[in-house]
């Protein structure tokens, strides 16, 4: 049984100013100095400093150290588990990874347990220590690779190289400051995580899932008055000098309005910001800043980018394009419509792994079957706006779209180096998408292809006068084959449609019947 009982905390001057060092948890083990940054261990009621921590760089998160909450009363481990217990933030790690910055927070338990809340493709996830049989060898844990552990089924969906950038707070473990290590993520298809930490010995494994903020009954969040001002941040562009406004406190990149330059924030505003000119500017249909409600909710446009896309195996490199909105509801994070010219969706990324064997055509995702429609390569070539990865021009992903065999879904899985990521949604009706921008005026330049079932998918079938105009089609088109004798070579026609998805954070969809 849980004990609510609170812990002793323990103080003690720090060895390099002299100012108190507090550790509120039994399993800290290091901690940094909020004044001087000192590194210290603690051994017995012994601090020994170890080195100097870089100052965190402000990501402007809405957590901060002090902030409680309460893990959802359903949370798994069954009686007696973490479910329903209480927490405090008591430190952050940041990291630096292949694809930009995150952040892990360390959450003290009121059982004297940690736990951790850390970034997950625009929203959290919350793990907590998990142990079992010996782990493998990074090295065996290849991307993609399907494996059990006790049992369940898991897809190592990133295997990747980082560092330890910066922490403030107190700490169960510490990796080397600036000194590359693996993390390995698997994910199953019920939404679960499982990250493998070989930054020290034995590997660190936490075991969680997504949850949202809202859920955890947080207080001592940055107050409104300090989300204000963030909101009015601004930073001067590195290529231009014209002002920035950044709006998010979750954007790891943006574009400058004047140039059209995209900079990088990952290092956040106060480090070093790098950028890169882009050219021939692209007008979004919907522009940046609109409010559009969708699932209940008010999502804001914050981002913009398009896309281009050529098929695996297609000899002729004929590309095909689609366009993609980041939109933000800061309760609920983020999702994308995505414009195609096969038609609107609205997709986010998922959380779990859907499972699938590379080279099948089906895919099963939460008690729904999928079948491939196509694979392609992916290249990002305008992007406007902010978004919560670094994104660039000439960004390239390997992408396979599926749709359900009952006509109600879409699913795309996309693979950027170190990384797989799945997305799910639903395809829109184009006047549906207008009317949620109050944009009805304007509802012809949001008409596409219908977004019922398609090629068959989901057992639609077609009206009288449809198979009509199509037999008047097919007997003209017999009539001028028949006057074209004597004629050579051939010709083909295929049609392309769009995709959707987000770089490390959603995959693409697109039908090419």
């Amino acid at each position: 049984m849980a004990s609510s009982a609170p812990q002793r905390v323990y103080r003690a001057p720090c060895p390099g100013c002299g100012a108190p060092v507090e550790f509120r948890s039994a399993q800290s083990t290091h901690a940094v100095c909020p004044y001087c940054q000192s590194t210290v261990v603690r051994s017995g009621e012994v601090l020994q400093r170890v080195g100097r921590m870089a100052e965190v760089f402000d990501d402007h998160s809405p957590l901060q150290l002090g902030a409680s909450g309460r893990l959802p009363a359903d949370w798994p481990g069954g009686p007696g588990g973490p479910g329903g217990q209480a927490f405090t933030l008591i430190g952050r790690l940041q990291y630096q990874g292949e694809q930009g910055r995150w952040a892990e927070w360390v959450a003290l338990l009121e059982d004297g347990t940690s736990a951790t809340l850390g970034e997950d493709n625009g929203a959290y996830v919350l793990s907590l220590p998990a142990t079992g049989r010996e782990l493998p060898p990074p090295e065996r844990l290849p991307l993609g690779l399907t494996t059990s552990v006790a049992g369940k089924p898991f897809s190592v969906a990133a295997h990747l190289q980082a560092q330890l950038v910066a922490a403030e707070g107190e700490l169960p473990t510490l990796a080397p400051l600036g000194q590359p290590f693996t993390v390995v993520e698997l994910r199953s298809a019920d939404g679960e995580v499982l990250s493998i930490d070989y930054g020290s010995a034995p590997p660190q494994v936490q075991r969680g899932r997504s949850v949202l903020l809202q859920d955890l009954a947080l207080q001592g969040l940055k107050d409104d008055e300090s989300v204000r001002e963030e909101a009015a941040r601004q930073l001067d562009c590195p290529h231009c000098g014209a002002p920035v406004a950044v709006q998010l406190d979750t954007s790891k990149s943006c574009t400058c309005p004047s140039c059209h330059s995209i900079i990088d924030l990952s290092s956040g505003l106060g480090g070093e910001l790098r950028h890169a000119a882009q050219r021939n500017p692209i007008s979004p249909l919907i522009p940046l800043g609109s409010v559009g409600r969708f699932e209940g909710a008010d999502w804001q446009v914050v981002g913009f980018q398009h896309r281009t896309g050529v098929e695996v195996g297609d000899d002729e490199e004929e590309s095909f394009g689609w366009e993609e909105y980041l939109l933000y509801n800061r309760q609920r994070g983020f999702i994308f419509l995505v414009d195609a010219s096969d038609g609107w969706s609205l997709v986010r990324p998922a959380t779990g792994a859907p499972t699938h064997r590379d080279g099948t055509a089906l895919a099963q995702y939460l008690g729904r079957t999928y079948r491939l429609t196509s694979r392609y390569r992916a290249e990002t070539g305008y992007v406007a706006g902010e978004f919560y990865w670094p994104v660039h021009s000439g960004q390239v992903t390997s992408n396979a779209d599926f749709a359900a065999v009952d006509g109600k879904g879409i699913l795309s899985r996309e693979q950027a180096p170190g990384e797989v990521t799945w997305s799910h949604g639903q395809r829109l009706d184009s006047a549906a998408v207008a009317s949620a921008f109050k944009l009805d005026a304007r509802a012809g330049l949001f008409r596409r292809q219908d977004a019922g079932p398609i090629g068959g998918i989901g057992g639609g079938s077609l009206g009288c006068g449809t198979l009509i105009l199509i037999f008047i089609v097919l007997l003209i088109l017999l009539v001028l084959m028949s006057n074209c004798s004597g004629s050579s070579g051939s010709s083909s026609y295929r049609s392309s449609g769009g995709s959707w998805g987000g770089y490390t954070s959603g995959g693409g969809t697109s039908d090419h019947l």
